[in-house]
C-alpha cells in the first residue's frame, strides 16, 4: 500500500512539474534576433574594393573579406578600370565587367556588333554609369548591370552619376537609376524641350530644362517636376 501511494505521489509531482515547465515556456519572451542596421545612404563610403590583374585573371579584393575573380577571354584586352566605394568596373575591348562589394560574382555585358566600346565609367559610392555609342549602362552594388538601348535616331543629351544615383537624358526620355530600388525609372522628355543642366547630389539628381525642373530621388526611384516659369 505504501509503495502504491509513493508511485501515485511521484506521478502527481511529475505531472505538476511538467505543467509548470510548459506554462513557463509559454510565458517566456521569444528570443531576440539582432540584425545589423542598413547602411545609411547619406553617409559616404570609403573605398571597399581593390582590383588587380594576374595574367588573364581579374581579381577584386573587398574589405569585407575574400576575393572575387573572373577570367579574360583569349585575346581580350583591358582598356580602363577603376573602383570607388562599393563598386568596381573593368572595360575591355569586348565587354563591360562590374563587381560590387558584397556581391558573389563579376557581372558582364558584351558589346553588340558595331557598338563603339565605352572609354571610361563614372563611379559613385554605390553606382557606376557607362556610356557606349548605343546604350546607357548602369551598375549598382551589389546588383547587376542594367542597360537602356537608344532607339532609332534617339540622341543622348547628357548623363552623370552621384554617390547613389545615376541619370541619362535623351531627346525622348529622362532615365534615373537608384541602387536602392534597382532598374531604370523613366519620365518623358517633351518634344522640342531643351536640356540646360544636370545637378547631382549624393542621393538626388536635378535636371533643368527650358520648361521645368525635374528631380529624381534615389531613396524612392521617383521623378517629380516643377514647371517654369514660377508664378
Amino acid at each position: 500500500m505504501a509503495s502504491r501511494l509513493l508511485r501515485v505521489g511521484f506521478l502527481l509531482f511529475a505531472s505538476s512539474f511538467a505543467f509548470a515547465s510548459a506554462a513557463a515556456a509559454q510565458i517566456l519572451p521569444p528570443p531576440q534576433i539582432f540584425f545589423p542596421p542598413p547602411a545609411d545612404p547619406r553617409v559616404p563610403l570609403g573605398d571597399l574594393l581593390s582590383i588587380v590583374f594576374e595574367e588573364r585573371d581579374v581579381i577584386a579584393f573587398s574589405t569585407l573579406g575574400g576575393s572575387i575573380s573572373t577570367t579574360l577571354e583569349i585575346g581580350e584586352s583591358v582598356r580602363w578600370h577603376d573602383s570607388r566605394g562599393a563598386v568596381g568596373v573593368v572595360l575591355t575591348d569586348r565587354r563591360i565587367l562590374a563587381v560590387g562589394s558584397g556581391g558573389g560574382s563579376w557581372q558582364a555585358l558584351r558589346y553588340q556588333r558595331g557598338e563603339a566600346p565605352a572609354e571610361d565609367a563614372e563611379l559613385g559610392d554605390r553606382v557606376a554609369l557607362i556610356l557606349t555609342s548605343r546604350r546607357a549602362v548602369v551598375f549598382g552594388a551589389p546588383g547587376t548591370l542594367v542597360d537602356y538601348r537608344l532607339g532609332p535616331h534617339e540622341k543622348l543629351l547628357g548623363a552623370g552619376a552621384g554617390s547613389n544615383v545615376a541619370v541619362a537624358i535623351t531627346d525622348r526620355k529622362l532615365l534615373g537609376y537608384s541602387p536602392f530600388v534597382g532598374g531604370f525609372f523613366d519620365a518623358d522628355f517633351d518634344v522640342g524641350e531643351r536640356l540646360e543642366d544636370i545637378a547631382l547630389k549624393p542621393n538626388l539628381a536635378t535636371v533643368t530644362t527650358d520648361r521645368r525642373f525635374v528631380v529624381f530621388r534615389a531613396e524612392t526611384g521617383v521623378w517629380s517636376e516643377l514647371r517654369r516659369p514660377l508664378t
